[in-house]
């Protein structure tokens, strides 16, 4: 129990997200022999459905590959924010990417926001497409004040609609907030279930639980092979739609992203919630929007980010949310708790287009800093385009090749520093449990045959050993307590507790240890 909060309420011992719980999902069969299309897909999130249908509109013959479950990635697990109003964002693309860029990024997202409602058409109640307010706040912290206050004056430099505001909807005190009007929310995965439908009525193929190797033949026909069975798909265009993209092409992505982990509680408000979408610019972050569930109000409440692998217990933030929800609005009920992973670029605007100058043909969309919804639309605006020959006056300012040197060189070499301090700091760490200790749904480092290992005792008592050594690069993975996973706190690799890959850029699981030995 919290004693601090009354209104508290048990967390759901499993994380599960309102979107999934809410949606059925088809489902479709693995790769298990040779294919060919004009365009193959791989990851089957916003970005991946979207290009997929508009290409298959155009007359494209398309596949679309998912490693696991389609939208079991970071679509379904998001805030579902239709909105152009990014956070802090406007005044720094002014100050790193002038003024012209700055607007098109804005339009862009107009765009993918009006894409969405055409999308929708009349139908809004069955997507939970709902019009909304968009507020970014600042509460306490004179520096955050400042920063508002320079992305007021950007909006006015840009001809961006937002109004000043110095109390919000809500009951808590503030120091200024920005108020973006006629923005949007909805059901994601209703969304694009619908668009997934739509594309299989167009001629399209999806295949799950299909691992794509890290190579693949780009002269003369595109030639991908999947991990399991070494199948080919052979095709005159890729579009690597999945988080760190499954081919690199020397693009080295690996180095010019970073991973973040941010997390939510769906909460029955004890109070009545006026509307509107809000997201602090303080630290830490606190992120609030209405959904609907079986007749009632919940309200989202999400924040509480911190780089991948990095945090020491990850269920209080859970509790934080918790909190922060209970003092504010109190809390009956929170039926459901998830948490997301989030790449961010090095100079926070997304990689969007040809992975390199040399495979000009193998797309990647990536990097939408939590923003994925209307960026990961405009990704398959912008992408389908390339691949149909039309010009789009988005593509130059997004190109992944580009590499500003500010704020980016500055990022990449603290970025980089970090992962090795984290590559380091695993290998010499001497802090274990002790593996007879562990009580059930619980995991931990331990030693075991002298050497570091990743134990988990499951609901039925069994153990289950993993090596913490993560495939990728070789850093050293971490307990996740409130996901249940192994984290790398390098590159954002993800792991269940038996070794499987949740989220890449891994592709090999945790190598299983014998627990008898």
């Amino acid at each position: 129990m919290n004693p601090s909060n009354p209104s508290y309420q048990e967390l759901p011992r499993y994380p599960e997200s309102l979107w999934r719980a809410t949606t059925e999902l088809p489902t479709f069969p693995r790769l298990a022999e040779d294919i060919e299309a004009d365009v193959a897909i791989v990851g089957a999130g916003i970005t991946g459905i979207t290009t997929a249908y508009l290409l298959a509109k155009a007359g494209k013959d398309v596949v679309l590959i998912e490693a696991g479950r389609i939208l079991n990635g970071a679509t379904g697990y998001t805030t579902a924010k239709v909105t152009a109003q990014h956070g802090l964002i406007y005044h720094e693309l002014t100050s790193h990417f002038g003024e012209e860029n700055a607007r098109l990024y804005y339009e862009g997202n107009r765009e993918a926001i009006e894409f969405i409602r055409n999308i929708v058409g009349g139908d809004e109640e069955k997507f939970g497409l709902k019009l909304e307010d968009a507020y970014i706040y600042a509460q306490e912290d004179d520096k955050y004040l400042a920063k508002l206050e320079d992305e007021i004056k950007a909006y006015e430099q840009l001809g961006i609609p937002g109004e000043w505001q110095d109390s919000l909807p809500l009951p808590m005190p503030i120091r200024g907030a920005i108020k973006m009007p006629g923005q949007y929310q909805f059901h994601p995965l209703q969304y694009l279930k619908h668009l997934t439908e739509q594309f299989l009525m167009l001629g399209g193929r999806i295949y799950e639980n299909t691992t794509m190797d890290e190579k693949a033949e780009t002269e003369g026909p595109i030639t991908l092979l999947t991990k399991r069975g070494g199948h080919r798909i052979t095709c005159n265009h890729a579009v690597s739609a999945s988080h760190f993209p499954f081919y690199d092409g020397k693009g080295l992505f690996f180095t010019r992203l970073h991973v973040e982990r941010s997390y939510a509680i769906a909460v029955k408000p004890e109070t009545a919630y006026p509307g509107g979408m809000y997201l602090s610019v303080d630290k830490p972050k606190r992120s609030l929007r209405s959904a609907s569930y079986n007749g009632e109000d919940l309200v989202i409440v999400g924040g509480e980010n911190h780089p991948t692998g990095r945090s020491i217990c990850t269920h209080q933030h859970y509790e934080n949310l918790e909190l922060f929800a209970g003092n504010l609005m109190g809390a009956s009920a929170i039926p459901y708790r998830w948490s997301t992973q989030d790449l961010i670029t090095l100079d926070n605007l997304p990689y969007i287009g040809p992975i390199t100058s040399k495979h000009d043909r193998i797309y990647v969309a990536t990097g939408f800093r939590k923003w994925g919804m209307t960026t990961g639309t405009l990704a398959a605006n912008i992408i389908s385009d390339q691949i149909l020959g039309k010009t789009n006056r988005y593509a130059d300012m997004f190109n992944p090749s580009r590499f500003k040197a500010d704020p980016s060189i500055k990022t990449f070499v603290v970025q980089n520093a970090t992962v090795a301090k984290d590559f380091v700091a695993g290998k010499v760490d001497l802090s274990h449990a002790d593996i007879t200790e562990l009580k059930i749904g619980e995991g931990a480092v331990v030693r075991h045959n002298g050497q570091r290992a990743g134990a988990y005792k499951d609901d039925q008592g069994n153990l289950h050993l993993v090596d913490t050594t993560c495939t990728h690069l070789g850093c050293e993975v971490e307990w996740n307590e409130g996901e249940r996973s192994w984290d790398c706190p390098c590159h954002g690799s993800r792991f269940r507790y038996d070794g499987k890959v949740l989220e890449g850029p891994a592709i090999e699981p945790l190598k299983q240890l014998d627990a008898e030995s």
